[in-house]
C-alpha cells in the first residue's frame, strides 16, 4: 500500500512521450488548482472511510527559475490509525513547459518513516538526476544517474500527463514510461481500457471519463495494482481511483475540485 495510496493520484502521467529535455505546452491547470478526495479501505468485507487526500497546484519560482509548485498530503483517519498509521506528503517544481526540477516524498507509514528525493538538470540535452534516499534513522544514500531520454517522478508525471491528449490510442494499449524515485529508475507500464461513465460516491456528480490501469511486471508475470478513472475533458483530473493491495481493496473518489482552468464538459449528470 505505501506507494500507490499516495501515487495513485499521480499515476495517469504515463501517457506521456519521452524524448530529452521534454518541454510540452501546458493546456490543463493553472495556479491555484485544488483537488480533494476521500479515501476508502475494504476492511473484512466492509467499506469504511480511511482518510483523505489534497493536490494543490501554485506559481512558484526554483533556484531562481519560475515554476509550477505541486503538493500533495494523504491522511489516514483516526480510525484507521489503529490498523494503519499513514502521513504521506509529495512536493514537486516542474518548469512553466512542464519539465520536472526537483521532487521530493516524505513516507510516514505504519512504524516506517522515509524521505525520497530527485534533483534534475538538463546539461548537454541529457536529463541528469541526483536522487537520494533517507532511511527513518537518518541514514542517506546517495545517487547519480543520465539518461539519454526523459525521465519523470510521481508529481511531474501527473502534471505533464494532464496535458497530453489520448482521443487516438486504442483499448488495450499499452504505454512504457521512466520513472524516477529516491534510489532507483524504473520502467512502468501503463493499459488504456477506454471510455466508461463514473457517478462519485458523495457528490453522485456522473462523469465521462478515460480509464487507465497500472500494471506492475516482475519476470513474466503482471499484476494490476491500480485502476483509475481521469475526466474525458481539457482538465483531466483524476477523479476515481481502484488499488488492489495484498490485504483488500482501496478506493479514493474525488470530493471538490476547485480553481480549474477548463470547463468540466466530462460532467454529465449533477
Amino acid at each position: 500500500m505505501r506507494r500507490y495510496i499516495l501515487s495513485a493520484i499521480l499515476c495517469l502521467a504515463a501517457v506521456c512521450a519521452a524524448f530529452a529535455q521534454c518541454p510540452l505546452q501546458n493546456t490543463a491547470f493553472s495556479a491555484g488548482e485544488s483537488l480533494k478526495y476521500q479515501l476508502f479501505f475494504n476492511w473484512k468485507f466492509i467499506w469504511i472511510k480511511a482518510g483523505t487526500a489534497e493536490l494543490d497546484i501554485s506559481s512558484s519560482r526554483y533556484n531562481g527559475q519560475e515554476a509550477f509548485r505541486c503538493h500533495l498530503i494523504t491522511r489516514g483517519s483516526k480510525r484507521t490509525d489503529k490498523y494503519f498509521f499513514m502521513r504521506d506528503t509529495l512536493l514537486g517544481y516542474v518548469t512553466p513547459t512542464l519539465e520536472p526540477l526537483y521532487y521530493r516524498k516524505g513516507a510516514f507509514e505504519g512504524k516506517r518513516y522515509t524521505v525520497d528525493e530527485v534533483w534534475y538538470n538538463y546539461a548537454g540535452g541529457k536529463t541528469h538526476l541526483k536522487q537520494r534516499f533517507q532511511n527513518r534513522f537518518g541514514e542517506k544514500r546517495d545517487t547519480a544517474n543520465v539518461e539519454p531520454d526523459c525521465v519523470f517522478d510521481m508529481v511531474s508525471m501527473l502534471l505533464r500527463a494532464r496535458s497530453f491528449d489520448p482521443k487516438d490510442y486504442k483499448e488495450g494499449q499499452r504505454i512504457h514510461f521512466r520513472m524516477a524515485d529516491g534510489d532507483n529508475i524504473t520502467n512502468e507500464v501503463l493499459v488504456y481500457r477506454g471510455r466508461k461513465k463514473f457517478t462519485t460516491e458523495d457528490t453522485h456528480i456522473t462523469y465521462q471519463c478515460l480509464v487507465f490501469s497500472f500494471v506492475e511486471i516482475e519476470g513474466k508475470k503482471e499484476k494490476e495494482v491500480l485502476t483509475f478513472y481521469i475526466s474525458d475533458d481539457a482538465n483531466h483530473i483524476p477523479v476515481r481511483l481502484d488499488l488492489f493491495l495484498k490485504f483488500g481493496t482501496a478506493k479514493a473518489f474525488l470530493t471538490t475540485a476547485s480553481g480549474l482552468r477548463n470547463p468540466q464538459t466530462s460532467i454529465i449528470d449533477k
